[in-house]
């Protein structure tokens, strides 16, 4: 028997966005607990017992009886080449520890919290939006979403448009989460990396609200390149990147999945 038979669970759910993108449920142990925004190594099972581990955020919120993963299928990937081609039942290794520093913990009490994504780093903040504290903390919730095209949209704007109707949550929602979407290869409603859009004041003018002050709050999550982007973004406005153990103004993901 494998040394990590304890640590596989089945695989409840599958949707498939595009030909790259897909997100899947796992059944949550009932030991498991985690913050949202954190993530979790997962992988899958093999005959040489051992498994390729990537780092996942979990997109599920906190309270959810499953857990939600959203993907990418990097070709020739070593685990998401095999993971795109999972079926409802099969198994799915999860390391029972979650970690990570896009959760609230991390940051000080503000007004406005910003969760800034592209690609699958939509993942931790589908996770937040749908959490109670989020907006017990916070008078409002920004987040936003830019892909290349606007099928790749499709994921966020599911888990957005589920939440405002929501029974659990949307009484928590109520008008405090804002959302903005665009894109980058494809004409859109809205053009624009989100970096382009925060220096130039566009994302400001188009959802009619106040520029970046010193009671904002901003997480974000996407390739390394933009994370790097965004922290100098927040450096200019003197925000200070925070962490667990030292909350402050902002905080990103540094670990991948590929």
């Amino acid at each position: 028997m494998s040394k990590f038979s304890n640590n596989s669970h089945k695989v409840t759910f599958i949707k498939h966005w595009t030909e790259s993108l897909f997100s899947f449920r796992i059944e949550r142990p009932p030991s498991f607990k985690f913050r949202s925004g954190e993530f979790v190594m997962i992988g899958l099972p093999n005959e040489e017992d051992k498994p390729i581990l990537r780092a996942y955020s979990i997109a599920s919120p906190s309270w959810s009886e499953e857990l939600e993963f959203y993907s990418i299928i990097v070709k020739d990937g070593p685990l998401t080449s095999k993971l795109k081609n999972i079926k409802i039942d099969d198994k799915i290794i999860m390391m029972p520890k979650s970690t990570g520093t896009l959760v609230l913990d991390a940051l000080k009490p503000g007004k406005r919290l910003f969760l800034l994504s592209s690609g699958t780093g939509f993942a931790p903040f589908a996770s937040l939006i749908r959490e109670p504290e989020t907006y017990e903390k916070f008078e409002t919730v920004i987040v936003t979403h830019t892909c290349r095209t606007i099928q790749e949209l499709s994921y966020s704007k599911e888990v957005i448009n589920e939440s405002n109707n929501d029974e659990i949550i949307k009484e928590f929602i109520s008008n405090k989460l804002i959302t903005y979407h665009s894109t980058t290869r494809e004409k859109f409603i809205n053009n624009g990396r989100i970096t382009e859009l925060l220096t130039t004041n566009k994302i400001f003018k188009d959802l009619k609200i106040e520029y970046i002050s010193s009671s904002d709050r901003f997480m974000f999550c996407g390739s390394m390149g933009l994370n790097n982007d965004l922290k100098a973004i927040m450096i200019k406005h003197n925000l200070q990147e925070g962490a667990n153990n030292n909350p402050a103004e902002f905080v990103l993901e540094k670990a991948f999945a590929g």
